[in-house]
């Protein structure tokens, strides 16, 4: 048997429980780990704005701590991936499996998982050690944890009409279902070279709009690149072979 149970959170909720908050998000986190056993499945997806800020404890191999923007940060803060980490990853124990997707800026590393796959243009990859250099753990529990994310960590995500021709979607997200719907998702090596091939191809990896470009530059202190076309990452709890692992 199939059960499922899901939180939808958008900014145009009447239920107050139902906001993409601070506070809502994280015990939505907190309800999907909770009580996990063998067997069980979970799915995490998180379409918004994300950022980054300078890491304090030299935990990051790049000096940076990855976030993602609940509705409030402006007064309640932002969510960071230590957090999300904590939250999401570390409770997993053996026989679970949780597959994240966030479409958001910055969100290559955001699940602070400790191997990023880095894939190069024709479909080869290679692995890289992302544990932190404290030796902090940032695994799981015993269980799997994998996160496809938006872009790279130095990268921005884009929000564009240009994919489904008919109003404004993730670029990530849209390719993310396109590759799955198409029957182009078997392994985790062709759901991610699909995704970063439709991106690429579409010529739509780049903020849209003056909105999220401000918004990045203001929360990071930096500059905007307009050259940095956005490729979807693939982050795992451990290293294993892409091409041959199914990922349905």
């Amino acid at each position: 048997m199939i059960l499922l149970l899901f939180f939808i959170f958008t900014e145009d909720q009447p239920d107050p429980l139902r906001l993409p908050t601070k506070h809502n998000i994280k015990m939505a986190m907190y309800w999907l780990v909770k009580d996990c056993k063998a067997g069980d499945s979970l799915v995490f997806h998180y379409s918004g704005h994300g950022s980054q800020q300078r890491n304090r404890d030299g935990s990051e191999v790049d000096g940076f701590d990855e976030t993602i923007l609940p509705l409030d940060f402006e007064t309640q803060g932002m969510i960071v991936d230590d957090d999300i980490n904590l939250s999401l990853v570390r409770p997993l124990t053996h026989g679970v499996r949780l597959h994240a997707i966030v479409d958001a800026c910055h969100s290559g590393t955001v699940l602070d998982l400790p191997f990023l796959c880095r894939m190069h243009s024709n479909g080869q990859y290679v692995w890289e050690d992302h544990r932190p250099r404290n030796g902090a753990w940032k695994g799981t529990n015993g269980g799997e944890a994998y996160c496809f994310s938006g872009c790279d960590d130095s990268q921005t995500s884009a929000d564009t009409s240009a994919l489904s021709q008919v109003t404004y979607t993730g670029a990530m997200t849209y390719c993310f279902i396109q590759a799955i719907e198409r029957g182009h998702a078997g392994t985790y090596r062709d759901l991610l070279y699909n995704m970063r091939h439709g991106i690429r191809n579409s010529d739509v990896g780049r903020p849209s709009g003056p909105v999220s470009t401000l918004i990045e530059m203001l929360l990071t202190g930096g500059s905007y690149n307009p050259n940095h076309v956005q490729e979807p990452q693939l982050t795992a709890s451990y290293m294993f072979d892409i091409g041959t692992r199914f990922y349905i």
